[in-house]
């Protein structure tokens, strides 16, 4: 799709959006006029919304915004198929686009890289950003997290040739029941692992699976398939592979923890990183495969990834002391959950490990799905699970009790809270010597204020 002039005009409806708003943003900063519309918008979309004049006058949908001089729109996942603009802009027949849609219409004649799977692909993506960034390669980007040094998560840019897109199988809007991932079309993929996720797009194991088939069929033809070879379901679905492409496999990187420190060892060398856990040597032996194919040496991968911190709320030391070390992550999944606590437990042998998951998607609440939770956290000392009953009733999901949540966990010393001053209370009043604290969540613990409780923790 071609650009007419900077005048070109584009609506956003569902604005708000994590990835949506920072989409608004780029295109503004591109030249282009834009507008948008939501019925809720919360930090910090809100504010970077404001900041860049994009912050819609009202909440809610106003069908009169939607005129003739609207060049395309693109409509966000939180936007139903009634929707009074969608439905408006359906009837003028004004071109409409999912954002995934028009992010490969944006980068269709670049290189592409997309890094799928049902966990560790925002890391992932993240470590390959990190690299090229290091090395100054101009490259175009989609990433679902905040990375350290780029203001957006979002980069589009004329002079390019390179995209890396963190692709993901949950549906692209209401119009278009397509997971995002398959939209992108990759000549480098790369599929980190599968886990039955998003139980309410794919409430049958086998339909999720079928998605990545599907994925590693879009392939561009003489494309690369990069896989992690440790993940049994994901090992099958590659003996099958038909197409006429190049398939590479990969373990976790070999690593040593000494004394806190993670080194990875290459070459009779010892290259020390600032992350850890087994899992992140997956992720970096794969990022690190990527960069291969996109003209990255192991000698400057590796110079590059000693300076890597990690993505926003990926395993991210948030506080510490000399006797405790708070992290927080958004594992939300039991493939996450397990590997998360895994991590920070190896890492630190000698301090007693307090895990606290918030139970906050579809999946994790549905009475169907939640016995796939057994034994994730049974590495944590004290082990803690979180959630708020209004959720469920907003998801229009079945009640849990407390008991239903244990059963699930298999943990009969397992904590469970549905409020979250009794969560903060029992926080904040434990003894933290020689303790560290992992907080867990894709939501927000319901408002609980994460920076004043881990003071309170750090400095009683």
């Amino acid at each position: 799709m071609e650009q007419k002039s900077e005048q070109q005009r584009v609506h956003f409806i569902a604005i708000g959006g994590a990835v949506m708003h920072n989409l608004a943003i780029i295109l503004k900063k591109k030249g282009l006029i834009v507008t948008g519309s939501d019925d809720e918008i919360f930090e910090p979309s809100k504010s970077r919304l404001a900041e860049y004049g994009l912050l819609p006058g009202r909440a809610g949908w106003t069908p009169n915004i939607i005129t003739s001089d609207i060049d395309f729109i693109i409509l966000g996942m939180h936007a139903r198929k009634d929707n009074p603009e969608l439905v408006k802009a359906l009837k003028m027949g004004i071109r409409i686009y999912s954002y995934p849609e028009y992010i490969y219409e944006m980068t269709r004649n670049k290189k592409r890289a997309v890094v799928s799977g049902s966990h560790g692909k925002t890391t992932i993506t993240a470590m390959i950003m990190h690299t090229l960034n290091y090395h100054n390669y101009r490259l175009d980007y989609l990433i679902g997290a905040q990375v350290e040094g780029l203001d957006n998560m979002v980069g589009l840019s004329d002079d390019s040739s390179v995209a890396i897109i963190e692709g993901d199988e949950y549906f692209s809007s209401a119009l278009d029941p397509t997971p995002k991932f398959h939209h992108y079309k990759p000549h480098i993929a790369l599929i980190s692992g599968i886990a039955w996720d998003h139980i309410n797009v794919y409430p049958e194991y086998e339909k999720y699976i079928e998605q990545f088939h599907t994925f590693i069929q879009k392939i561009e033809d003489k494309g690369i398939l990069i896989y992690y070879e440790g993940d049994d379901k994901l090992r099958d679905i590659v003996k099958n592979v038909k197409n006429d492409i190049n398939i590479i496999s990969y373990f976790a990187h070999p690593f040593i923890n000494e004394g806190g420190i993670v080194n990875l060892l290459y070459r009779n060398k010892k290259i020390p990183l600032r992350i850890f856990g087994e899992h992140n040597m997956q992720n970096l032996n794969g990022a690190r495969l990527v960069c291969n194919q996109l003209g990255i040496e192991d000698s400057q991968f590796y110079e590059a990834i000693k300076t890597f911190k990690g993505a926003s709320k990926r395993l991210q030391l948030i506080k510490s002391n000399d006797n405790t070390s708070i992290y927080i992550d958004f594992a939300h999944s039991p493939s996450k959950l397990e590997a998360t606590v895994k991590a920070v437990k190896n890492h630190f042998p000698d301090r007693a490990l307090v895990a606290c998951i918030e139970l906050h998607t579809y999946s994790s609440l549905n009475k169907n799905y939640i016995g796939n939770y057994k034994g994730t956290m049974d590495l944590a000392d004290i082990a803690i699970v979180y959630f708020n009953p209004e959720t469920l009733i907003h998801k229009r999901l079945e009640m849990l009790s407390k008991k239903d949540v244990k059963d699930a966990f298999g943990l009969k010393r397992l904590k469970v809270f549905i409020d979250p001053q009794r969560l903060s209370e029992e926080l904040t009043s434990m003894d933290w010597r020689n303790k560290n604290l992992l907080l867990m969540s894709s939501g927000d613990f319901s408002g609980i204020d994460i920076s004043a409780l881990t003071n309170r923790i750090i400095n009683p």
